[in-house]
């Protein structure tokens, strides 16, 4: 289920009222992979509800350069809105999800292996609640990129 960013914030308050332990991660899921089901699976085992925060597209334009998203925010909002282990998607147009981290106060916070308590920008915002901060071993070899360039390298091919 997609949730307008101006209602974030009262939506998870609601939900923690109701005994729920929110679980919240972020990032832009443009081409979704056996990594990124394995990722979420693990994040959302954290709680009772996993809140994806999505990048949209002019922020992967920003993050990861000009020829990136490959799929529209609303068209990856929709594929992992789907997952069985994703309970609600929130879009975010922002670099990192600090701001938006502030607004759902999570419970627990996962971010992929390839980052530490140092690197994170989101991680004190998330301790200075009380929340915590989990990371989760990426699946090797598995990428969105690894798959772009396995798709040019064939498109050269042929």
């Amino acid at each position: 289920m997609l949730i307008d960013t101006k209602d974030i914030e009262k939506f998870c308050e609601v939900l923690r009222k109701g005994g729920k332990k929110v679980v919240f991660t972020n990032g832009c899921f443009d081409i979704l992979h056996a990594g990124h089901v394995t990722y979420l699976e693990k994040a959302r085992s954290f709680g009772d509800c996993l809140v994806l925060g999505l990048n949209t597209d002019a922020s992967v334009r920003a993050n990861k350069g000009p020829s990136r998203p490959i799929n529209s925010e609303q068209d990856r909002a929709k594929v992992v809105g789907a997952l069985r282990a994703v309970d609600y998607v929130v879009l975010f147009g922002e670099q990192t999800a600090e701001t938006l981290i502030a607004k759902v106060k999570p419970d627990v916070y996962v971010k992929g292996g390839d980052y530490t308590l140092d690197t994170l920008p989101e991680a004190s915002i998330v301790q200075s609640y009380g929340g915590h901060v989990e990371f989760v071993q990426m699946v090797a070899g598995r990428s969105t990129t690894n798959i772009i360039d396995k798709i040019s390298q064939q498109a050269d091919k042929g």
